[in-house]
Formats: structure tokens, C-alpha cells, sequence
């Protein structure tokens, strides 16, 4: 049976993140977002990052704050622009950061199937509209459909509410969002977590999250990020 490592701190858990990779952020805004491994990554310094997340952060904190310290060189998301992403905004329109806008669906089917070994799929999503430029168009049963590659990472940053310590994850109402999708499709997953418990714990149906997608679990004490009006 595949086991996680259970790690002392964020730090550890960041280790070996090398410049250039890859990396899945989980979160919807502010809910899920693993805030303590971003704290941790920015500390640890790499650069030159490409992030896949929902969004391109909110406020000054989690994501934005990754932004901020200049660590990221591309974006592949489905909400770049909103009232908080001042960080985001100011970068890009200085030049300073890449973007790839992707629908949201397909975002989410793109890293699943990373995971489920998926060479490519068509899917509809975004035919007739700017986002189809450049890629393979094909109709099926007379409607149009795009064809969509996998999107794969070099590391996973998600947060849940709790693992084992064989590192099965559980998590709480919308925190669930990216999060599991983006297990499958990493190379490397790293996890932080409210509690670890012990093997044999977590009611087998609760369980979301296998322990055979999950490399490092880390705990920490859950802190709670509210956004002030945009700027």
C-alpha cells in the first residue's frame, strides 16, 4: 500500500521545488487555498514558475503573494481578472507575467485527464471565440468541438481537512474543489492539512482523496485570510 510522507513543517514539504516547474495550486478564491505551502515556496525562493490555479490570486495573500515576490513567470487559469487581483493586473499589464486563459470545465477535465492517462479529448467548450486559436478543430455528429491536451504538473499544492497517516485525504464542503483532480495529475503532490490521524480513522467512504496520489502531508494550524475591497 502506497504511503505518504508525513512531514514536521511547510519548508520541509516544499523542499526540491526546482526553478521552471510546473505547479497546480488548489483553491476557488480563498477556499481550499493552501496558504501555508504558498508561504512556504515563496520562502524557498523558486522561480520561473508556471502555475495552474483557478484564479491568479486574491488580495496580498496565498497566490498574489507568490505573484508579488516575482517568482512566477506564466499563468494558466479561468478567472485572471476580478475586483481583488490587483497584483495579477498590475503585472500583467506591465509585461511581467504570461497568461493562458482556460474555461473552467475544461481546466478541470484537462488535469483529470492528466491523471487518468487521457492523450487528448475534444470538447466544445470555447469553439468560435479567441481561445480557439491555434488548436485542432473537428466536427462530430454536426457540431464543433476543439481539441484539448492534458495539463500536467511537476508539483500539486492543495490543502484538505485531514489524511491518515497513510496519507488518504478528507476534505471540507467547497475546500474540495481543484484539489482532487489536481492529486492525479502531478507528479509530485504535497498536501497540508488541519489534523493526521491514524491509519484505520477515516471511514473508508469519506475518503476522497487515495494516499497513492499523495507524496507529502503536512499539518498546520488552519488560519483564516478575509480580502479588504479592491484598491
Amino acid at each position: 500500500m502506497s504511503r505518504a510522507e508525513i512531514v514536521g513543517s511547510t519548508d520541509a514539504a516544499v523542499s526540491g521545488i526546482e526553478d521552471g516547474a510546473t505547479v497546480l495550486v488548489g483553491g476557488f478564491g480563498l477556499a481550499g487555498m493552501p496558504f501555508d505551502l504558498i508561504e512556504a515556496l515563496i520562502r524557498q525562493g523558486a522561480k520561473d514558475l508556471t502555475i495552474v490555479s483557478n484564479n491568479a490570486g486574491n488580495g496580498d495573500v496565498g497566490l498574489a503573494a507568490l505573484l508579488a515576490a516575482g517568482q512566477v513567470r506564466k499563468v494558466l487559469c479561468s478567472f485572471p481578472r476580478q475586483a481583488d487581483s490587483w497584483v495579477f493586473d498590475g503585472l500583467y499589464r506591465a509585461g511581467r507575467i504570461e497568461l493562458e486563459v482556460v474555461p473552467q470545465g475544461n481546466l478541470a477535465e484537462r488535469m483529470r485527464a492528466a491523471g487518468a492517462g487521457i492523450g487528448a479529448f475534444y470538447c466544445p467548450t470555447a469553439v468560435g471565440t479567441p481561445l480557439a486559436e491555434g488548436k485542432e478543430e473537428r466536427e462530430i455528429d454536426g457540431r464543433k468541438y476543439l481539441l484539448e491536451y492534458p495539463i500536467k504538473g511537476d508539483y500539486a499544492l492543495i490543502g484538505a481537512h485531514r489524511a491518515d497517516t497513510l496519507g488518504n485525504l478528507t476534505y471540507r464542503k467547497t475546500a474540495r474543489n481543484f484539489g482532487p483532480v489536481m492529486a492525479t495529475a502531478a507528479t509530485t503532490t504535497i498536501v497540508q492539512v488541519d489534523e493526521v490521524v491514524e491509519a484505520g480513522k477515516l471511514a473508508p467512504e469519506a475518503v476522497v482523496t487515495p494516499s497513492i496520489y499523495v507524496d507529502r502531508v503536512v499539518q498546520v494550524q488552519t488560519r483564516r485570510y478575509t480580502v479588504q475591497g479592491a484598491r
